[in-house]
């Protein structure tokens, strides 16, 4: 699933697609179908040239446009299972989010379509291939290189907060370095724009914030507390709640007790502290400066908060990619007979007119 979730998000960096008109509605269908130059796609300018991921409901291909040459990701879900398993909504939701927002550290959306069988989603293709695997390989990552990926991450949810966007799934499988190193979050299938607070229940067990797990309803205050996670994740080699089961996990999270190894830098010990604060009126980055009070805090001390969206800092690990549609980074994954979908009848259809 890893890949799956790796090439499988998106933002449209058109901005004459964006203004004409849905906003963050997303469902004006001249903005989603409109691309950088204002290209119309169409699945037969497209040829498939790998998997490149696979999840529930969905596979990532990389793809080779015949006109202009380039590689880009195609998203492709199964109708019949998104609507199986209740995925509708996030679907839209994904969609919305992407056609809106347009930041150096998001992946871009370039295209949506659907037929009898499937939606898709054409966004740009991240060569680099997940931070997970490169946490995986070298078994946690050092203070500087830790700290260098923070602060991207620190950029894109200050922009997606900045727009009323919560991210809501954060991890080492979410972000995708692209060819020169810099981060790129990726599958927006649980973010959404708020006007208030959410009860949805969505996410990975061992990132989820402690109002997520009580039902209280939630708002941006969890994609802080999910940062909290990951940073101690990339410094320490694992998660700080984990368990065999998902209700123990639940069990830790609530519990609050951190166990720090003994090698972490005492200002990042005191961040990710701040961060995994059960009370979010409390928790840093949801108090009234919001991101302002991250950037400031000590770990980040040596930061240049201008430089860091124009991707000026020193990338601590650059990607092994041998040209644009080189898929090296990712897993392999069978070609198998994944197309073979009936037709979904027409008042299924329908939910996703304007897809």
């Amino acid at each position: 699933m890893a890949a799956a979730k790796a090439t499988s998000g998106a933002d449209n960096g058109d901005s004459s697609c964006r203004d004409t008109g849905g906003g963050a509605g997303g469902e004006a269908n001249s903005v989603a179908n409109c691309a950088a130059g204002g290209r119309v796609y169409s699945l037969d300018d497209l040829d498939t040239v790998a998997t490149v991921g696979t999840g529930t409901f969905g596979r990532v291909f990389l793809v080779k446009d015949k006109k202009a040459k380039g590689y880009f990701a195609l998203k492709a879900m199964k109708i019949p299972e998104v609507i199986r398993l209740k995925q509708e909504q996030h679907v839209h939701n994904e969609k919305a989010v992407l056609t809106e927002v347009n930041h150096p550290f998001l992946i871009r959306l370039f295209w949506t379509h659907h037929d009898e069988r499937f939606l898709y989603m054409l966004m740009e293709y991240i060569a680099g291939g997940e931070l997970f695997s490169y946490l995986r390989n070298r078994g946690r990552f050092n203070n500087s290189t830790g700290l260098f990926y923070s602060a991207e991450i620190v950029c894109a949810i200050e922009y997606l907060h900045s727009k009323e966007i919560v991210y809501r799934d954060l991890k080492p499988e979410n972000i995708l370095l692209d060819s020169e190193g810099h981060i790129k979050l990726t599958d927006f299938g649980f973010a959404k724009k708020l006007s208030d607070r959410t009860w949805t229940l969505c996410g990975t067990p061992e990132y989820l914030a402690p109002e997520v797990i009580q039902s209280k309803g939630h708002g941006r205050a969890v994609d802080w507390w999910a940062l909290g996670v990951l940073i101690f994740e990339m410094l320490s080699g694992y998660p700080p709640f984990f368990d065999d089961n998902p209700f123990g996990i639940y069990q830790k999270i609530l519990a609050g007790k951190l166990d720090f190894p003994r090698h972490l830098d005492f200002h990042v010990k005191d961040l990710i502290k701040k961060f995994l604060v059960i009370d979010r009126a409390r928790r840093l980055g949801n108090m009234k400066n919001g991101a302002e009070d991250v950037k400031k805090h000590r770990w980040f001390k040596s930061i240049d908060w201008d430089a860091v969206p124009q991707r000026k800092l020193k990338p601590p690990i650059i990607p092994k990619v041998s040209h644009e549609g080189d898929t090296s980074n990712f897993d392999v994954y069978p070609e198998d007979e994944w197309t073979k979908e009936a037709p979904v009848p027409p008042k299924d259809l329908e939910i996703f007119k304007n897809f």
